[in-house]
């Protein structure tokens, strides 16, 4: 934020420049577990046919059923792995990979097991004895074949219990970058209510003294009007949320109503003028953005001036922004020990920036036509 136009006084500016259902959305599924088993076994069992084909082994048909039934009393094992690893879904990644690891060992043996059994179990074994001598081995003791295939198959089982907490760490990564989301989006929100509620205060305590000095000045038709108009604007400024973004058109409203309470205490002197293209009136705005500005040039450019004074409200848009303008044309700008007293600029700076970051920005100066103005740039967003 900075300020613009030629060097002069500032007005009231600070500175002058369980697991819940989304949870449960984030962890791998039953179903991703059983694709990806299904996956890593269909794999196995195209790939040992194919060799098979290629070698020409004996019994082939035969060969292919024990190889199915097989691949899916390893799918089952490796489901009981997936059973297991779900049980310890919420500790740390390194120990579920130990887990994962360690409990690959006896599924890896329990596989060989049944690969033993199928392939060796039953009278056709003799084909796989008599291929094996004619490679110049010998058959393998059940121990040792089992042992053999075990350590063979281990890192197989483990590649895919490997795989599964990558995806289990990945949820968690998305888990807790959602809800960092969501603590900044509540910390934002918690800021732009505190803001906005500075406002109304702020607005409150000026007008009580107006409508003090009225009552006082036993002005008592001017007094009750003002009180009329205060009840109006505040019945309409607090049915919205105080994060809430507003329609161009209602927040101009909004202002016209606190300028008609303004117009009791300065009937003369205070001259209204709205320039809001009609393209513009659905723009969104944060609610009462424009207050803090409308009330200091009120305070500052109508109620110092002894002629009329205009106070504008415009909007115009440039490229993708919406710029919004308040100006006055009075003559006594604020003294430097005013400087930062109130609410303000600061108010406003404080909400575009948690509303928009750097995408918006609040200027404000003196131009050389004199008087005060304040612009505010911020994304064109529409209703």
């Amino acid at each position: 934020m900075n300020q613009l136009f030629r060097p002069g006084p500032a007005r009231h500016s600070a500175r002058q420049p369980g697991q819940d259902p989304d949870d449960a959305a984030d962890r791998p599924t039953a179903k991703m577990a059983f694709v990806s088993i299904l996956g890593f076994w269909l794999v196995y069992f195209v790939l040992a046919t194919a060799r098979a084909l290629v070698n020409d082994l004996p019994a082939q048909g035969e060969m292919l059923l024990r190889r199915a039934i097989v691949t899916l009393a390893a799918m089952a094992l490796t489901g009981l792995l997936y059973v297991l690893l779900r049980r310890f879904d919420d500790v740390r990644t390194g120990k579920l990979l130990t887990i994962a690891f360690a409990a690959s060992v006896p599924l890896a043996f329990a596989y060989a097991t049944v690969n033993y059994i199928a392939f060796y179990g039953f009278p056709i074994a003799e084909h796989l004895d008599m291929e094996m001598e004619k490679s110049g081995g010998a058959p393998m003791d059940p121990v040792s074949l089992i042992s053999s295939t075990a350590i063979e198959w281990y890192f197989f089982i483990a590649s895919w219990a490997v795989m599964w907490v990558a995806l289990s760490y990945a949820a968690k990564v998305r888990r807790v970058e959602r809800e960092s989301a969501e603590l900044r989006q509540a910390a934002q929100s918690a800021e732009l209510k505190a803001l906005r509620y500075q406002v109304n205060p702020h607005f409150l305590f000026n007008t009580l003294n107006s409508l003090s000095s009225l009552v006082m000045r036993q002005r008592t038709e001017e007094a009750e009007q003002m009180i009329l108009n205060l009840s109006t604007f505040f019945r309409a400024s607090l049915t919205r949320e105080a994060s809430e973004n507003v329609p161009l058109s209602e927040e101009v409203r909004l202002q016209l109503l606190y300028l008609d309470i303004e117009k009791v205490r300065f009937p003369e002197r205070l001259v209204v003028k709205v320039a809001v293209p009609a393209g513009l009136e659905d723009a969104l705005v944060p609610a009462l953005i424009l207050q803090p500005l409308v009330e200091n040039a009120i305070k500052y450019g109508v109620s110092r001036s002894q002629r009329p004074v205009t106070v504008t409200i415009a909007a115009d848009q440039v490229g993708d922004k919406l710029e919004l303008w308040v100006r006055d044309d009075g003559e006594a700008p604020a003294t430097a020990a005013e400087a930062g007293t109130g609410v303000g600029l600061a108010n406003v700076e404080a909400r575009l920036k948690a509303s928009f970051g750097d995408a918006a920005d609040c200027v404000s100066g003196r131009p050389s036509a004199g008087g005060w103005l304040v612009r505010l740039t911020m994304p064109l967003v529409r209703a």
